[in-house]
């Protein structure tokens, strides 16, 4: 089964990592629209023609189906995506709310969702948060961190962005959504500035859990994976290279 993962630049390796190491499928197409990112300040109708860009790109591969990781993308053009496709398609913001439902968490549980500003913006998160019963939600934009992620920035200037962000909190998190898939790549430093009380919701583990209730797989490959992007592939495939196979 060969499979594309798409996202606006590195940040959807973190879901193709996930993808990768369920051995699931034969091969990943990634592509990353990296002359393009961030895609969370940008317009909605502006996001919506990209992500149609992007499938016809990946009409070009034969794919059985395409993991749309991006949850900017996710929030607003999934279904124009699908009405396009002649494959399926699925999202990361259903299977991260799926994600935290599995773990029979009690309604009062205090969840924080972090994302881009459109993420945040569409309140995807919250509005299934809400209808299954949980009320005790705090959603913040965090658009900075994309970029730190993307260009590699860590130590003083990322601790003072999460500082920036987190440091007026009403109430301590006990789950926080990851609502960007570049997130995960600074999950680390983010647990560290909770003192590591807050479980994080990974959207790549989430991903394999919908998937492994809606397919039956019957065996596992070696997969290969082929990696595109809109500018500068070759800075792409060395991150890839690196996050992927660490």
């Amino acid at each position: 089964m060969r499979i594309g993962v798409f996202d606006s630049g590195v940040g959807g390796l973190t879901v193709t990592k996930s993808l990768l190491d369920s051995k699931y499928f034969s091969e990943i197409i990634y592509f990353g629209d990296t002359a393009r990112v961030p895609y969370g300040s940008k317009d909605k109708n502006i996001i919506i023609r990209y992500a149609l860009e992007a499938v016809e790109f990946f009409k070009n591969f034969d794919i059985k189906l395409l993991v749309v990781a991006c949850n900017t993308v996710s929030a607003f053009a999934l279904q124009q995506m699908r009405d396009e496709a002649d494959f399926e398609i699925i999202g990361v913001i259903d299977s991260g709310v799926e994600a935290l439902l599995k773990r029979n968490l009690h309604k009062d549980h205090q969840v924080l969702v972090i994302g881009t500003e459109a993420t945040i913006g569409s309140d995807s998160y919250q509005q299934l948060l809400k209808n299954n019963g949980y009320q005790s939600i705090e959603a913040i934009p965090t658009p900075l961190l994309v970029p730190i992620v993307e260009e590699g920035v860590r130590g003083a200037v990322l601790r003072e962005t999460l500082n920036l962000y987190f440091g007026e909190l009403k109430n301590l998190p006990d789950s926080i959504i990851l609502g960007c898939t570049h997130f995960p790549l600074i999950s680390n430093e983010i647990r560290d500035y909770f003192k590591d009380s807050p479980e994080l919701i990974h959207s790549g583990d989430a991903i394999i859990e919908h998937l492994k209730k809606v397919y039956t797989f019957k065996r596992k490959f070696d997969t290969d994976i082929k990696i595109f992007a809109s500018e500068n592939p070759k800075s792409l495939r060395a991150f890839a290279k690196k996050w992927l196979y660490n």
